[in-house]
């Protein structure tokens, strides 16, 4: 992949700042207040008021900024213009269910790929006012101090994340027994709801690792970034490059990620 002069990155950050913030905006002006709550594909597959005006608010912003880049958004699809080298790839409100119950695990995802690979992600939990930041080779920030992964090697002493697909109910494959199983040995397993955060939870060392199948694009284009850039490790569930299109991603501080790997691909029955 071609690298980007460092200001120009600076400045595509710095965008990618202020589009989520504005994302934010429109998130907190909705809090406890929404009147359109609607079921999208699957049983549990939410889409709001609150997601609309955010994704819009925010596609309207990169479009005026960077009007030939191309866009890829949870709920408007993709948007082709001139420039495809450029992707800007948005989840307006990823933990769309947690929003409706006010349960504060909510946050907008934007990252930019760059040639196919992410060089911008930003993670922002609007609620809490939690910002979290990465540009290639720059490192990550949370509320404008450097984050980093933890050194835990152990997985009895690592605190894990996952989630659960919206197509559990119809789709064989799930994460059901990995969960079980792991939570058995590990200090623990949290399903949080917001994959995003998940992985800046990883990249600022509130988590040694997070795993998940079933995700789209716009779910991990940012986060992944910031695991990365943290000091962390990305791949697929059997340590093969990570693919944005695969659905599954195995994220951990580096330490314990060839172990997870090696649970993930035994074969757990449910107790």
């Amino acid at each position: 992949m071609e690298m980007l002069p460092l200001d120009i990155l600076t400045d595509l950050l710095q965008d990618a700042v202020e589009f989520s913030q504005q994302g934010g905006e429109i998130l907190r002006k909705y809090w406890g207040k929404l009147k359109d709550i609607q079921e999208k594909d699957f049983a549990g597959d939410l889409v709001t008021e609150a997601d609309k005006a955010s994704e819009e608010v925010i596609l309207g912003a990169i479009h005026k900024k960077h009007p030939k880049h191309d866009i890829l958004s949870e709920e408007a699809g993709k948007i082709t213009y001139e420039d495809h080298e450029f992707l800007w790839v948005v989840d307006p409100l990823d933990g769309t269910t947690n929003y409706t119950h006010q349960y504060p695990l909510v946050s907008v995802s934007i990252g930019l790929l760059y040639q196919g690979k992410p060089i911008v992600g930003v993670v922002y939990n609007p609620i809490y006012d939690e910002l979290f930041q990465a540009a290639r080779g720059m490192g990550t920030m949370m509320n404008g101090h450097i984050v980093n992964v933890t050194k835990t090697s152990t997985l009895n002493k690592s605190l894990l994340a996952t989630g659960f697909a919206y197509d559990r109910q119809e789709n064989p494959e799930t994460n059901y027994a990995e969960f079980c199983h792991l939570t058995h040995i590990t200090q623990g397993v949290r399903r949080g709801g917001s994959a995003a955060l998940d992985l800046a939870f990883v990249a600022s060392g509130r988590l040694e690792g997070f795993w998940e199948r079933g995700l789209k694009p716009w779910d991990m284009a940012a986060g992944v970034l910031l695991v990365q850039e943290a000091g962390g490790v990305v791949s697929d569930y059997d340590m093969s490059a990570w693919d944005i299109n695969s659905g599954k991603i195995l994220a951990t501080n580096g330490h314990i990620h060839q172990i997870i790997s090696g649970e993930l691909q035994k074969k757990h029955p449910l107790p």
